[in-house]
């Protein structure tokens, strides 16, 4: 039986368990059973944590240190975090129910989002010169905005949050992060890690801190004024409300909401490949991720073939409990997610769709199979369901496999299967997407330092690697101008 801390908050260099009670249980999704109640970080103790930050920035112990510095910090970081990565990870599975083959593989973000950022600051990625005509240089130094919150949703969130505070310190931010409050164990085992390196460099307590709640919280860190950059991924719904706040406090904010993904499966598409990709972007997180398929796109005289081979594939996939070895797909988060996801089928089968599974699940628990339908228009799949659920349509030519996949706000990811690679990327190419993969279906993106940008209601500001260290700076440039205007007089 796996061990579940408590839920605790870092606060000033004080860890205290969370005694704000929230309206719901946490449950283990395996069988659905209560684990215990919510809980969130009160507000006097996330005014503290803000406060705390906030002072770290205007000393500068954090800021004035040297990119070298930084990054030296960040590696013993990384080393603390490679430590606990197998418990992390378990933890991860645990809260979620995302199987433990899955949660293993993205271990690798965990002490690698430090190392990366690291390296950046190592190459000089903060500081350029840009010569001028009279000899003289402009020198343009990327300065972070002051302290940074960083807000993580569910599905992976100890990998998110590592992502976001790696480039936060890097950046010289004070940092303060927020789990969500359904999945806060392998986040608040992250944030050990990371307070034991800082601890051991001797920095101040509040140059990274956790607090854990609801969107009460993180409304709290996104409108204060002292909070001068926020990352959120997460919901639209989530994702307005924090623009909104950032706007009216005219900070910088980056956002990831979700996506409607198109699967474009073309003419001469082989059946295995399209089944494979199909099945993968269904199941990957349990179907639980902003980059999982909503939308399979296939040549109409192909349709019940391609259907057919991906129930085919679902069913020879093994689901049960996440921390099983053998299990490829495991249940929902919550009860109360799981009801969000069947309702959102039962609205497209009032609509007229037709429901198809293969993947026989446990009766308890909170699973859902693997579904595809079949027979809806698409006007009334616009919307993102955020669980293993794809509609399925149906094209005569290419223009309208094109209008299909971009018929949809939103404009995360993309894929499209065809055995003439060439003539798969020209179609690539017309889909409006962050990215756009020929055939392949992995969670990683395409390169290490290719952005990971978000069309539409998909979000707003660049993610990536190096994109997001740049996120948490703005720029300012110095030089020698040696000129002066002129008004008539020497």
């Amino acid at each position: 039986m796996i061990e579940i801390p408590p839920v605790a908050d870092l606060v000033a260099g004080e860890w205290r368990e969370c005694d704000s009670v929230l309206g719901f249980a946490l449950e283990d999704p395996a069988t659905g059973t209560p684990t215990s109640r919510a809980v969130g970080t009160s507000y006097e103790r996330t005014d503290a944590a803000i406060a705390a930050a906030d002072a770290v920035h205007r000393s500068g112990a954090w800021s004035a240190r040297t990119a070298d510095e930084r990054a030296d910090l960040l590696d013993a970081i990384a080393a603390e975090v490679e430590v606990d990565a197998a418990r992390i990870v378990e933890l991860e599975s645990f809260a979620t129910g995302v199987p433990l083959r899955q949660t293993s593989i993205l271990a690798v973000i965990l002490g690698g989002a430090f190392r990366l950022a690291a390296g950046q600051l190592r190459a000089g990625w903060l500081t350029s010169t840009m010569p001028r005509e009279d000899g003289r240089t402009a020198l343009v130094e990327r300065l972070p905005w002051g302290p940074a919150a960083c807000l993580v949703p569910w599905n992976a969130p100890a990998p998110m949050a590592a992502h976001k505070i790696a480039n936060a310190l890097a950046a010289g931010c004070p940092t303060i992060v927020k789990p969500s409050e359904y999945a806060p164990h392998g986040t608040q085992l992250l944030a050990g890690s990371i307070q034991r390196a800082l601890a051991a460099a001797g920095l101040p307590d509040g140059l990274f801190q956790l607090v854990h709640g609801d969107a009460a919280v993180g409304g709290q860190l996104v409108a204060d004024p002292r909070i001068r950059a926020v990352s959120f991924t997460g919901g639209l719904a989530g994702g307005r409300a924090v623009a909104s706040a950032c706007g009216f406090g005219i900070k910088p904010v980056q956002l990831e909401l979700g996506g409607n993904n198109p699967l474009v499966v073309l003419p001469d598409a082989d059946t295995g490949t399209a089944a494979r990709a199909a099945a993968d972007l269904l199941t990957t997180l349990n179907g639980q991720w902003c980059r999982a398929l909503g939308r399979l796109i296939v040549p109409a005289d192909r349709a019940d073939e391609i259907v057919g081979a991906v129930l085919a594939r679902l069913a020879g996939l093994t689901a049960g409990d996440p921390l099983d070895q053998a299990t490829d797909f495991g249940p929902l988060i919550h009860s109360g997610h799981r009801e969000r996801v069947a309702a959102a089928v039962d609205e497209l089968v009032e609509r007229g769709g037709t429901v198809h599974r293969s993947l026989g699940v446990p009766v308890a628990g909170n699973f859902l199979s693997p579904t595809l339908v079949t027979g809806v228009d698409p006007a009334d799949t616009e919307a993102e369901i955020f669980g293993p659920v794809a509609a399925v349509h149906t094209y005569a030519d290419l223009d309208e496999a094109v209008a299909l996949a971009n018929g949809t706000d939103y404009g995360l990811e993309a894929y499209v299967v065809g055995a003439d690679e060439d003539a798969a990327l020209a179609v690539a190419r017309r889909i409006r997407a962050g990215e756009v993969k020929v055939n392949g279906s992995s969670i990683m993106s395409l390169h290490l330092f290719t952005p990971r940008p978000a069309w539409g209601l998909s979000g707003i500001s660049e993610e990536g690697t190096a994109e997001t260290l740049r996120f948490f700076t703005n720029a300012r440039v110095v030089g020698v101008e040696g000129g002066f205007a002129l008004h008539g007089r020497p």
